[in-house]
């Protein structure tokens, strides 16, 4: 089936009315490891600053990889815009007194809301003086250092390292137990999945927001490696859809945008209001598809 241009715009509208002030967003960066790369970061920082997000955050690269880019990245979002500038924080790796230290120094700084994670396992030999801790131990170290506001990750499909479902939830309310305020899911593909993981959720007695981390996918090869290392689930109408758009990215930009954005209108309708995306550190396209959902700059 194809659109002409009034129905396109007409399908447009009705996104519009239908999610018009309904719709939270927030963005993820990563920490660039270029200067070409840090000019398209504070661009994009740029742009979507001016649609209002509740936070964006910057990750944090696996054993600590990445700290000081983090940590820069951070302090400038603090200090040159208007945005809660939200830390990703790893505990593997590093001993207690270096995360109290770095926990107290976001406090001074003015950072009252911290992602707190276990982290990837490193390449290289873990640090021999550090303890075996958890994101659970994480949450529990940062409330005891101030009253930082925390989320922490949640796997609809569940975590690649756990052995059943039930772990699964165990972990994640034992994250939310010692402190967390809200979970940000990986990405998924299929909406019923996370409807269905919310509601084991709320089962097992945890009852915090589940927000629901969109990745509009462009490059669907690149999608395919990382769905197999983080357990996500590509659905086969996936696999039609960007079949044969491997030089064809105009194409493969709306495809993401259209099944990005019909995510976020089923989940809508199910009682979502928040909504992570994670930006890839490029605007354009998150910028469009929110424009699309009713989420604009004020004027």
């Amino acid at each position: 089936m194809s659109f002409n241009h009034a129905q396109q715009v007409e399908v447009l509208n009705q996104n519009l009315f239908e999610l018009a002030g309904k719709v939270n967003v927030s963005f993820e960066f990563f920490p660039p490891n270029s200067p070409a790369m840090e000019t398209t970061l504070w661009k994009s920082v740029q742009r979507l600053k001016g649609l209002s997000p509740k936070f964006v955050s910057v990750t944090y690269g696996a054993g600590n990889s990445t700290r000081e880019r983090t940590h820069r990245i951070i302090s400038k979002i603090q200090n040159e815009t208007d945005l809660v500038a939200v830390p990703h924080l790893t505990c593997i790796g590093a001993t207690r007194e270096e995360l109290i230290s770095i926990a107290k120094d976001y406090w001074k700084s003015g950072i009252r809301h911290i992602v707190a994670l276990r982290g990837d396992l490193p390449e290289e030999e873990i640090n021999p003086q550090a303890p075996e801790m958890y994101a659970s131990d994480l949450v529990e170290l940062l409330k005891s250092v101030a009253d930082f506001e925390i989320s922490v990750a949640a796997y609809p499909e569940v975590h690649p390292e756990a052995p059943n479902p039930q772990f699964d939830l165990v972990n994640l309310k034992r994250k939310i137990d010692a402190g967390a305020s809200r979970a940000i899911s990986q990405f998924f593909f299929n909406t019923e999945t996370y409807l269905r993981y919310r509601d084991r959720c709320l089962s097992s007695g945890i009852e915090v927001e589940i927000v629901p981390g969109i990745l509009p996918v462009t490059n669907f090869k690149q999608l395919l490696k990382f769905s197999a290392m983080t357990n996500v689930t590509v659905p086969s109408w996936m696999h039609s859809l960007y079949e044969g758009l491997d030089n064809d990215p105009v194409t493969r930009n709306l495809i993401a945008a259209n099944v990005a954005i019909e995510q976020v209108k089923v989940l809508a309708k199910e009682g979502v209001r928040d909504f992570h995306f994670y930006t890839l550190n490029r605007s354009d396209l998150t910028y469009a598809i929110c424009h699309s959902l009713g989420v604009r700059e004020q004027v």
